[in-house]
């Protein structure tokens, strides 16, 4: 587990600000942002300044807090809050919402995610599997996403937790369909299956950056290898499921890298890949190297297309979940990448 030793303790969640340690209402402890603070916390980013082409609204709207009650009142977290996904009021406003099953405390220490880290010794919310399915009725969804952190203190990951929130939506919503963007499971296959056999549509698991940058970017119990046979395992598993991967740009990965890191994912028959920039979500995060250019996603897209995957949802705000349900239209999910 992380280690949060030498960090002092902050009893309020709300009072816990970015690198700090605090109680959990569970009662374990967990880093808020998911990154101890450091001596280098605080130094810019090179070119920090963003361009207009990352520029989103601010969140608000009647959908917005539609959105927002229903998340609260089933006790639901969100990777739209809790990575500060920068399309949340887009999303939100639209109805949608990509649940974060297990809690929102990680079990690993990614330095580009925001997730808070720790260890919930075992813990799980055994409503939480109908709660889901139950806020996906209400909101009448057709397709939804469901994520979840890592959760190596559980002896399969959470793999049967997250098959029986899948399974309950099914129940409730069978004309939903399933997205599920998984942890590794630490490579174990089998806990794969447990997920693959729910009754899902889409099985994803995100590569994240290219095989040089895999560390320092990822946690050391995550891999380059690991995540595509991860991916290649489900494909083999049950063909008729759909695979998906994400890959974030501008953490200093080159052009040759990029391709390679296509190529790879094809090579395990992966069908939708999504490129976005990384944004640096915290001053105790890896910094932005360069801000990749809307023309460079297009090119970037037109590349993954040629390589065979099925869609390719490339440009500058774009998240691994972000208009999950366009992916199939074959038309960059309706974006128009401009500067």
């Amino acid at each position: 587990m992380s280690n949060l030793k030498g960090i002092p303790l902050v009893t309020e969640v709300s009072q816990a600000r970015s690198g700090e340690k605090y109680l959990t209402p569970q009662g374990f402890t967990a880093i808020r942002d998911g990154i101890k603070a450091t001596a280098a916390a605080g130094v810019p980013t090179p070119g920090a300044r963003k361009p207009s082409w990352l520029r989103a609204k601010m969140p608000s709207g009647e959908g917005f807090q539609t959105v927002k009650s229903l998340v609260k009142e089933h006790r639901l977290a969100t990777v739209c809050e809790e990575a500060k996904c920068p399309n949340i009021g887009e999303c939100w406003n639209a109805g949608t919402a990509t649940i974060m099953l297990m809690g929102a405390v990680c079990t690993r220490a990614c330095r580009f995610c925001s997730v808070d880290t720790g260890n919930p010794r075992g813990w799980l919310d055994p409503e939480e599997p109908d709660n889901s399915a139950r806020t996906v009725e209400l909101m009448k969804l057709k397709y939804i996403v469901l994520t979840s952190v890592n959760r190596d203190d559980l002896s399969d990951g959470g793999a049967a937790h997250y098959a029986a929130c899948i399974r309950a939506i099914k129940a409730r919503s069978p004309q939903t369909a399933v997205e599920a963007l998984t942890p590794d499971f630490q490579g174990v296959l089998k806990d794969v299956e447990t997920v693959v056999d729910s009754g899902l549509e889409v099985f994803a698991q995100n590569i994240e950056t290219v095989r040089r940058l895999t560390h320092p970017v990822r946690d050391p119990r995550a891999g380059y290898e690991q995540t595509l046979r991860v991916l290649e395992h489900a494909k083999r598993h049950n063909p008729k499921v759909l695979t998906k991967s994400s890959l974030m740009l501008g953490l200093g990965e080159t052009d040759e890298e990029i391709e390679q890191t296509l190529d790879d994912l094809r090579a395990v028959n992966v069908d939708i890949v999504t490129l976005g920039q990384y944004l640096r979500p915290t001053a105790n995060h890896l910094p932005i190297e360069r801000f990749v250019t809307p023309e460079e996603f297009n090119q970037y897209r037109e590349s993954a297309l040629k390589r065979g995957f099925l869609e390719c949802v490339s440009g500058p705000l774009v998240r691994s979940s972000y208009r999950a349900e366009q992916a199939l239209n074959r038309n960059n999910a309706g974006l128009e990448n401009k500067t």
